[in-house]
């Protein structure tokens, strides 16, 4: 084999890594949700936030530079039904009188080095006033030129103050689990 067409295959090489790095910029957030459950007495509900804003800084070959945001309008929840949603923003659980959104920041990414597309974003979640250091695991689908980043957080509670005075029992369960889909066109 030539010179020339060693470095023929080399350059077609390097074109072929670049093609595949992927960058996202923009939150479609109709396209998007933020759902949660949890068991109350025995039986599992679920629940979703109609309201949020998300900022996304992603490229799938420049992690350290990677960020996002995520702000949560606590009074948009819809908790299955009208007494769960009265009784969720009083103080004993969101309070949003006082603290009406909830924010999550990454501090960074890293991607699972045994499945291509599954990544840990490090990060801060306020919620009721109180800052968390939290560890989030989202799986990118990419499909055609838009990208799916599906993810899970399971809320201790009692971390945050949600349930207080006659709701500090188990008759709600400690853990909620926050998943969200986050729908992102590539750029």
């Amino acid at each position: 084999m030539s010179i020339r067409s060693l470095l023929a295959a080399a350059c077609s090489l390097c074109v072929v890594c670049a093609a595949q790095a992927v960058e996202y910029t923009r939150v479609n957030t109709t396209a998007s949700q933020i759902s949660f459950t949890y068991n109350q007495m025995g039986s599992r509900m679920y629940g979703t936030f109609g309201k949020f804003e998300a900022t996304l800084d992603f490229d799938t070959d420049n992690l350290a530079n990677a960020h996002t945001t995520l702000h949560i309008d606590l009074t948009s929840i819809d908790a299955g039904s009208e007494d769960a949603n009265t009784e969720l923003v009083k103080p004993a659980w969101f309070d949003t009188e006082k603290f009406p959104v909830a924010v999550f920041e990454s501090k960074r990414f890293t991607q699972d080095p045994k499945i291509k597309y599954l990544y840990l974003i490090y990060g801060q979640l306020t919620l009721k006033g109180i800052t968390r250091e939290v560890q989030v695991p989202v799986e990118l689908k990419p499909d055609s030129a838009i990208g799916v980043f599906d993810g899970e957080l399971v809320l201790h509670r009692d971390e945050f103050g949600l349930g207080a005075g006659e709701w500090a029992d188990t008759v709600v369960s400690k853990d909620i689990a926050i998943k969200f889909k986050v729908v992102a066109p590539q750029q």
